[in-house]
């Protein structure tokens, strides 16, 4: 019998593969970024379908193959289906997706990564801060997990907002969404971490272009 793999995560991207099957993108904590395929769990009534969704997170049973692998069960899922529902977080929840999955690789660990999606996507769901924040810190601990920002220099940013980027880059999950900003503060803190973003990603997303004819702040 064939020895499983198991990895938690996030399921980035779910694509239908045929007609009872699907493709997976999954964002690991043990193996990074992953294709795994699903299947039968198209099938009604699998007992995988709720865990082979887009925003689903749980521990994947994998079977290891060349280029990919073969999911063989699932346990411990949470679906956070109830962000389809919001206007606009669950617009800005794929783009939380779309930048994961931009640094996230295959055979390269993603614990901070699966933890700090973890933690966002409970932040949109709570509602407490407003989504624009979240977007910020996320990008800006999304960036420091990935050795992509740095602290600007004293003066240069109001001193609330530099304050609120070195939160952002060093506390603890739990804590991270825990702040808000006033008007001044937050536009100087967004716009630093927009400027340091385009510079490392090109402004390559499809999600954020989308985001911007929501809000046109951004």
């Amino acid at each position: 019998m064939r020895e499983t793999i198991e990895a938690t995560g996030f399921v980035l991207r779910a694509d239908p593969d045929s007609e009872y099957n699907k493709r997976l993108t999954v964002l690991t904590a043990q193996l990074g970024k992953i294709t795994v395929f699903a299947r039968g769990v198209r099938r009604q009534g699998s007992q995988y379908m709720a865990a082979c969704n887009t925003f689903a997170y749980g521990t994947f049973s994998l079977y290891e193959g060349r280029s990919a692998y073969t999911l063989a069960g699932v346990s411990d899922v949470i679906s956070f289906d109830a962000i389809a529902k919001l206007y606009p977080g669950a617009y800005y929840c794929y783009y939380f997706l779309e930048l994961a999955s931009f640094y996230g690789q295959e055979n390269l660990e993603a614990s901070d990564m699966v933890k700090l999606l973890f933690v966002t996507l409970r932040a949109v769901l709570r509602e407490k801060i407003p989504i624009s924040l979240i977007k910020a810190v996320y990008e800006c601990r999304m960036l420091s997990i990935n050795g992509d920002i740095a602290m600007p220099e004293e003066g240069t940013v109001d001193p609330a907002a530099h304050y609120a980027l070195d939160f952002a880059m060093h506390a603890s999950y739990a804590k991270l969404y825990s702040f808000n900003l006033s008007e001044k503060a937050m536009k100087d803190f967004t716009g630093f971490i927009s400027k340091r973003l385009t510079e490392i990603t090109g402004d390559r997303f499809r999600t954020l272009f989308v985001l911007r004819t929501i809000d046109g702040d951004l």
